[in-house]
């Protein structure tokens, strides 16, 4: 099997008289899917095509020969098909791209994708999970997963998903973080967009208090809005709270910072779908010593 790719979608078992008619005419996968048919009984021609129609190649396959992965955008047909036959059809994709394929979730925070290279499986935190996005993910990469929100809805879509899909080592609960209540271990404690919409004077506790429960030798990710002087928060100003410059980095200064950047950036203005507004964000990766 082609390595990182997880199932999201089995279609029911086809004969010759329920195979849909799309599947004997030229068509492709979705980007970012990839596609593995299997036979149960039968055999069938099928033609791997290129984007006008014209036949790359040709191939037979029966229950003892059965058809490769499909890549994304792949042009094919099925050529032909004994009366026989029964197929099935399982949609695959990317660890990453598994929210946005099956539940239309945005895809994971892009730091999130390379800290998961860097980190070993452990206990994992996600603080203001949002949908879930990156808390899914994590479980996918094989972590134990906790997932916190203030928003009850939120809460209860991340349950509904981990219900229908039967997940394992993966809960969502309700939780205001400027409570900073943290009880715990943990190896990994993540908060992606969320501190610039907590109240400024909790600051300082919040990340006291998550500093606190994450384990010796385990890591914090942040990123969070900034307001600088060369790109101050705009007005009216949307967030309640946004770092300083060098402000994230100076309260991990007793941590080993494995990434620090103050990077230009993009984000929807509030309540506006197709308008992005660019300001710095505050982006710390954080190892504790001790």
């Amino acid at each position: 099997m082609i390595k990182n790719i997880v199932s999201y979608k089995t279609l029911p078992i086809w004969n010759k008289q329920t195979l849909p008619k799309i599947f004997k005419e030229k068509h492709n996968t979705q980007a970012g899917a990839f596609a593995k048919l299997k036979i149960l009984n039968g055999d069938m021609d099928f033609a791997i095509l290129d984007e006008r129609g014209h036949v790359i190649s040709m191939h037979y396959f029966s229950t003892d020969n059965q058809p490769p992965f499909i890549a994304p955008l792949q042009w094919h047909k099925i050529v032909s098909v004994s009366d026989d036959i029964e197929c099935q059809l399982t949609l695959y994709c990317t660890k990453e791209e598994y929210g946005t394929q099956k539940y239309d979730l945005k895809l994971p925070n892009s730091e999130v994708i390379e800290t998961c290279k860097i980190i070993s499986k452990g206990k994992a935190l996600d603080l203001g999970c949002g949908s879930g996005r990156n808390a899914l993910y994590l479980n996918l990469c094989g972590f134990d997963v906790t997932a916190l929100d203030k928003i009850d809805l939120n809460v209860t879509k991340i349950n509904n998903i981990i219900t229908q899909d039967e997940l394992k080592n993966i809960q969502a609960h309700v939780y205001d973080i400027n409570q900073a209540t943290l009880q715990g271990e943990y190896d990994f404690i993540m908060s992606t967009s969320v501190m610039m919409f907590l109240q400024p004077e909790r600051i300082e506790t919040i990340i006291s208090n998550i500093k606190s429960v994450t384990k010796p030798k385990g890591y914090n990710l942040i990123v969070s809005a900034m307001s600088t002087d060369d790109c101050p928060s705009p007005v009216p100003v949307p967030f309640s709270f946004a770092f300083k410059e060098q402000e994230l980095k100076n309260y991990y200064h007793d941590w080993d910072i494995i990434k620090y950047n103050e990077n230009m950036g993009e984000i929807h203005k509030m309540g506006i779908s197709n308008n992005k507004m660019k300001l710095r964000f505050a982006t710390l990766l954080a190892k504790k010593n001790n």
